[in-house]
């Protein structure tokens, strides 16, 4: 079994595990610092629109075109008096970008690229894009988002419980405002691919959210019959036994996403490949982060609120501290209405034998008389 493999069973098993819940402060610090960087970004630099957005115009020139990017990004804006964006196609035309122009214009800004390229004017394509209708893409794009939020909040809390549904909402806004700012700090082009990018991202992070719920739901049934473990216990546990699964399915679905971004969109000069890719890494990426260090501690701080589980909590200290016990995160499926009462809990982290063994020593198994 490969050193991945192995650990991914000793976390499942409960041989090792990590404390998240406990350092959870950590995590909303982290959070809280990179989202406060991401609002900076979008306050100071602010997005760069695309021309679906601003609207404008775009100009193709014939195949095998001889001008070079940098010299026909140079004719452009002379010719317009705005930024063009010049990108050079796998056929050897060039695509040129002049956001802001209306019909007008573009017919002067198409005479003169003709004059300077030496191409004629009927071999270059004119395509104008109304301010409207990106406007209209926006809208849309902000209703999607808006529909899929309320969505989301209303399964999470049908299927699980509202406190669940809270903290994966607030996971969900930190990865789309995290995306968002890295956007406004890089200074990629948003586009209606990024739109696409940015929704799909959603769904990963959804996933991973819902998949340590489900495994938290299953585990906290009748808790309160039982003085082994808190809340915070059983998160500890969900996270840690499917960490590896979580880790697994985001570098699965990163390394395609890296692929199109530093070798499509860095090393070919695919510019248009950077529109969704940068979205859809960075957000799977904080997805991935979102749902193992902010979700899930974040569900086990509102649930320690409730007095039920504030009562166990006491109970589950206070016998801990009779019998000198320290807290644990052990991962497993067991019912707690069968767990005997006086079973001693593992100690998170790397143990040297299993706690089977120490099981019953010293004690009345509770068959013998």
């Amino acid at each position: 079994m490969s050193k991945l493999g192995n650990l991914g069973a000793r976390l499942h098993r409960g041989e090792v595990g990590y404390d998240f819940v406990k350092n959870r402060k950590i995590w909303y610090s982290v959070s809280i610092l990179i989202t406060i960087l991401a609002i900076a970004g979008l306050a100071v630099r602010g997005l760069n629109m695309g021309i679906e957005f601003q609207g404008g115009a775009v100009f193709t020139t014939p195949k095998n075109t001889s001008a070079s990017v940098s010299q026909a990004e140079e004719h452009a804006e002379e010719a317009s008096g705005h930024d063009a964006i010049v990108q050079k196609l796998g056929d050897g035309s060039l695509r040129i970008q002049v956001a802001g122009i209306d019909t007008g214009a573009a017919d002067q800004i198409k005479g003169k690229l003709s004059d300077d390229l030496k191409i004629d004017a009927e071999q270059i394509n004119a395509e104008l894009v109304g301010p409207s209708w990106g406007e209209q893409i926006a809208n849309k794009a902000w209703q999607g988002l808006g529909i899929f939020l309320v969505l989301v909040v209303i399964y999470l809390a049908i299927a699980f419980e509202w406190r669940m549904a809270v903290a994966a909402f607030v996971a969900l806004i930190h990865d789309i405002t995290i995306t968002v700012g890295i956007y406004a700090l890089v200074g990629f082009e948003v586009t209606p691919g990024t739109v696409i990018g940015l929704l799909t991202i959603l769904g990963y992070s959804l996933y991973d959210t819902v998949v340590v719920f489900d495994s938290l739901k299953e585990q906290t049934k009748d808790i309160t019959k039982q003085t082994r473990w808190t809340y915070s216990d059983i998160a500890n546990r969900s996270i840690n036994s499917t960490l590896v699964r979580s880790i697994n399915t985001t570098v699965v679905a990163l390394l395609p996403v890296a692929g199109l971004l530093f070798i499509g969109g860095g090393v070919l000069g695919a510019g248009m490949l950077n529109d969704i890719s940068l979205s859809l890494f960075v957000g799977l990426a904080a997805g991935a982060y979102s749902s193992i260090f902010i979700a899930t501690p974040l569900v086990a701080d509102l649930k320690e609120r409730e007095p039920q589980m504030k009562a166990l909590r006491k109970r589950v200290l206070a016998k801990r501290a009779a019998k000198g016990e320290t807290p644990q995160a052990e991962t497993g499926d067991e019912s707690y209405a069968d767990e005997p009462e006086d079973v001693a809990p593992a100690v998170v982290g790397p143990r040297n034998q299993p706690a089977s063994r120490n099981r019953g020593r010293g004690r009345p198994s509770g068959k013998r008389r």
